[in-house]
């Protein structure tokens, strides 16, 4: 994971390098920690919002039982001089056990939820923004079981046509966690982010998006690889591949944790 954080910094540093005035206009996708814009690259109307609900679910039954769940509620209010964005996420997997007597129990293997919040002042250059951001993440079985991260910079859309759009964004913030162990942790970091969004057709479109925060005692990197595909008007189908990264964890922790999901999208 350490790749894709080194990838961010590499967008980052060609930051504004691009010109976009050659290109028909997008919207600026905003995104937090990975958050993936859905839908069609299209504007939002200067005071109006444009929400999605996603939820996915998995329950098996037989020699192998659980259930595990997914969601997310992700808003966008764009006004004439500011973009606002909202998001909570969850997700939780139970399992059934069998303990050493022969008795199943069913036991919580996964429980994390994650809010954020950005919003950016537009700027004259059309897709330049002063962002502010905050996010929390709260994870029983991660290497770290509370982060929070506040941030402000300078994001841009370094590439945009009619059908794709890269957007950067970098910035100093400040972070407070806590490790599995219970020790915290805070101390200065450095927030950066990139992603792509890339309209395959009218009724598919591909989202690759990296962030990080770098600090001194820690990488905190996310990847999420999605490919949505419209049912109608207002439900999509989006299957997605998303990593999350530690590089310095406790021993009995993995750096890495992955999950791949399916689910149904509403937007209203």
């Amino acid at each position: 994971m350490k790749i894709l954080a080194m990838s961010v910094l590499v967008l980052a540093s060609v930051h504004g390098a691009a010109s976009a005035d050659d290109f028909s206009p997008v919207p600026e996708s905003t995104w937090l920690r990975g958050d993936v814009p859905t839908g069609p690259l299209k504007k939002i109307p200067e005071g109006s919002w444009s929400t999605s609900a996603e939820l996915g679910a998995i329950t098996t039954s037989g020699n192998t039982a659980g259930t595990s769940i997914t969601g997310k509620i992700d808003a966008q209010q764009e006004l004439e001089d500011w973009s606002n964005r909202y998001t909570f996420a969850g997700y939780f997997k139970e399992d059934d056990v069998t303990q050493g007597d022969g008795r199943r129990e069913r036991e919580r293997a996964a429980e994390r939820y994650a809010v954020s919040a950005r919003s950016a002042l537009k700027l004259v250059k059309e897709g330049s923004k002063l962002f502010v951001y905050g996010s929390h993440v709260d994870d029983k079985f991660g290497a770290y079981t509370r982060f929070t991260t506040l941030a402000v910079g300078h994001s841009s859309q370094w590439y945009k046509s009619d059908s794709k759009a890269i957007d950067v964004e970098i910035g100093p913030g400040y972070f407070n966690g806590q490790r599995a162990l219970g020790d915290g942790e805070k101390g200065v970091t450095i927030h950066g982010a990139a992603a792509l969004r890339w309209q395959l057709s009218d009724s598919a479109q591909f989202a690759q998006t990296v962030s990080m925060e770098h600090s001194a005692s820690n990488v905190h990197s996310m990847a999420e690889t999605s490919l949505s595909t419209k049912i109608n008007d207002t439900m999509q189908m989006k299957a997605a591949f998303s990593a999350r990264s530690d590089s310095n964890v406790p021993v009995d922790k993995k750096n890495t944790d992955t999950q791949t999901s399916v689910t149904l999208v509403y937007s209203f």
